[in-house]
């Protein structure tokens, strides 16, 4: 792709090929995030979409048992609108298990869809529903927690809402990932954040799901070195770094993510597909208590997984099964393409 060539103008320092880079070397022209990664609208094999299928039936007749009927229900795709916590709770009376939770719950920062609370009131609220989430998931499954920052009363403004809630469920931490993006707040009185956290949990730390090679970033330096007549990088690419560097789902005429829909904190689909990669497999079951837009949903149904969500906004809802059909038909429309050629 060609780069885009910046007038220098040296007055001015950040117009200056001798300052800014950018200027001197040109910038990649945006590049909004599609509807969704073509790793998502790969075919599944027969044998795959059966299993799938199958697998549908069966949890959504469980489901129907102890939740009742859901908003949305359509082959590996289930979304209940309601609070999580009473699903939850219920959840745990059935003999599903979890084998991966992915949810980024209200930071309790004043969105539209918050009830205000206080920090602590906060943490408590968070640490029950953690609690809920462990008793549900299989053995060798895993939770991925995506917060931000809150303002902690007279003690800090943005603090880390992981350094309030890593240790506030039985799960183990097993890491923290950093999601890097370019666009965000701007700042005048400090510097601009342009980064989130994700937490890594498991519930045993000594056997849980973790597909490497399914994840392998195949960017390396030097692909072609060698140690003792061996290469030393795995064939299939290094192991990424705790360091995830992807954009948001932006807003703007010229600059909207074609993925974007109505909801105020939406992740991208391509950050979420790279978790649900490395802690499933096809056909196990994920869930998101905080569904918001789906994200996680749309991407665990693009991989052949099951998914449940829990949303409590009959708008989002109606906004999420919208996405989701439009997904379907994005799908389609892949296959079809497939098939021509």
């Amino acid at each position: 792709m060609k780069k885009i060539a910046i007038t220098e103008d040296s007055s001015r320092k950040i117009a200056s090929k001798d300052k800014n880079a950018y200027v001197a070397k040109g910038i990649d022209p945006h590049q909004a995030t599609q509807v969704a990664p073509s790793t998502l609208l790969q075919p599944f094999s027969k044998e795959i979409e059966s299993c799938i299928l199958s697998k549908h039936l069966s949890v959504e007749k469980t489901l129907k048992s102890q939740l009742g009927e859901p908003f949305y229900s359509d082959a590996g795709f289930i979304l209940y609108q309601g609070n999580s916590t009473e699903f939850l709770d219920k959840l745990s009376s059935t003999n599903l298990h979890i084998d991966l939770t992915i949810t980024s719950p209200p930071y309790n920062i004043g969105k539209e869809y918050e009830h205000p609370m206080s920090v602590d009131e906060y943490v408590s609220w968070c640490s029950g529903w953690m609690h809920q989430i462990h008793k549900v998931t299989k053995a060798t499954g895993a939770f991925w927690l995506n917060i931000g920052y809150l303002q902690v009363p007279d003690k800090g403004l943005c603090v880390p809402i992981p350094y309030l809630l890593w240790d506030k469920s039985p799960f183990y931490l097993l890491q923290e990932v950093v999601w890097k993006y370019g666009a965000g707040v701007s700042t005048k009185y400090r510097l601009s954040p342009r980064n989130e956290k994700w937490l890594f949990y498991i519930k045993n730390f000594q056997k849980y799901t973790f597909n490497l090679d399914n994840i392998r970033d195949a960017n390396v330096k030097y692909p072609n070195q060698k140690k003792d007549g061996k290469y030393r990088c795995n064939p299939l690419g290094k192991n990424p770094s705790d360091v995830w560097e992807c954009p948001k789902v932006t807003t703007g005429k010229k600059r909207s993510s074609k993925e974007r829909t109505g909801h105020p904190a939406q992740f991208p689909l391509g950050v979420v597909e790279r978790i649900i990669q490395a802690s499933s497999n096809q056909v196990e079951i994920v869930l998101d208590p905080f569904a918001g837009s789906c994200s996680t949903g749309i991407a665990a149904f693009g991989l052949g997984r099951l998914f449940i969500g829990f949303e409590i906004r009959q708008d989002y809802c109606d906004m999420a099964v919208q996405r989701f059909k439009a997904f379907q038909k994005e799908r389609r429309t892949a296959y079809s393409q497939a098939l021509l050629l």
